[in-house]
């Protein structure tokens, strides 16, 4: 399916979801992004900076796709818009924190992004599936690794544990909010492009983790109670991010990533 080929009705549905999701990628990567050279370990230090560097080439990808729907330029997609303007999931809207929070924030993150990307990879838009089966491959090692820090994290009496509860009690709110529902998502579905609705996929997630809350005794994020909010609703912790992603833009007007 070409762009010419997409239907007319799942157009803004499409730029909803290549938006979304590359919102999602750019924030959380260069948000980790923040701890290179002060990560707790020097494998740490060099782990997430690589990362972080993923995170970003996967959202200038995902902006390139979105600049073929919209006719506008991926720069300016990436960096000319106002703080309120970005629709990143609400989870990814809190602050770096300590390793606890980044570890906690980015387990949410990488075990629902890995639920979406799975229900775009047999998609009828051919660009965006394609995409996602590479997106897939790199992304299970992200899960692998920050797996492994959680469950180490979780499993370790005294303050890695505590840390670990602090940080999820403050995101379990917003842990959903990957799966915000988009506009005009049922377009998206009956043209092949989404393999299910968000709430839908939202509910495998939280089977999916299940096991591993309930293995390690934590409680599970709660439902959603504002979802239409879930990606428009950002504080002043990304309004701080975005004037540091937008520095070098704002010196220099001409610079391209």
């Amino acid at each position: 399916m070409t762009i010419a080929s997409i239907p007319d009705t799942s157009v803004a549905g499409l730029d909803a979801l290549l938006g979304s999701m590359a919102d999602d990628e750019f924030v959380i990567g260069f948000s980790d992004s923040e701890w290179t050279g002060i990560a707790p370990l020097l494998e740490e230090d060099v782990a997430m900076s690589s990362l972080a560097q993923d995170e970003l080439g996967h959202a200038a990808a995902l902006y390139g796709l979105l600049a073929q729907t919209t006719g506008t330029d991926p720069d300016v997609l990436a960096y000319d818009r106002e703080p309120g303007e970005y629709r990143h999931a609400r989870l990814l809207d809190h602050g770096r924190g300590d390793w606890a929070m980044t570890i906690a924030r980015r387990y949410l993150y990488e075990t629902a992004d890995a639920v979406r990307l799975d229900a775009l990879v047999g998609g009828s838009w051919a660009p965006l599936a394609d995409l996602c089966r590479k997106l897939v491959r790199e992304e299970r090692y992200h899960l692998m690794h920050i797996g492994s820090w959680f469950g180490r994290l979780a499993a370790t009496p005294g303050e890695p544990r505590e840390r670990l509860d602090a940080a999820l009690a403050v995101l379990a709110p917003d842990a959903g909010t990957v799966f915000t529902p988009l506009d005009d998502e049922a377009a998206l579905i009956d043209a092949g492009i989404l393999a299910a609705p968000m709430a839908e996929l939202e509910a495998r997630w939280r089977s999916t983790i299940a096991p591993v809350f309930a293995g390690y005794s934590l409680p599970m994020p709660p439902p959603t109670e504002r979802p239409a909010r879930g990606r428009t609703d950002h504080g002043p912790d990304f309004v701080w991010l975005w004037g540091e992603f937008n520095a070098v833009r704002r010196s220099d007007p001409g610079a391209t990533w």
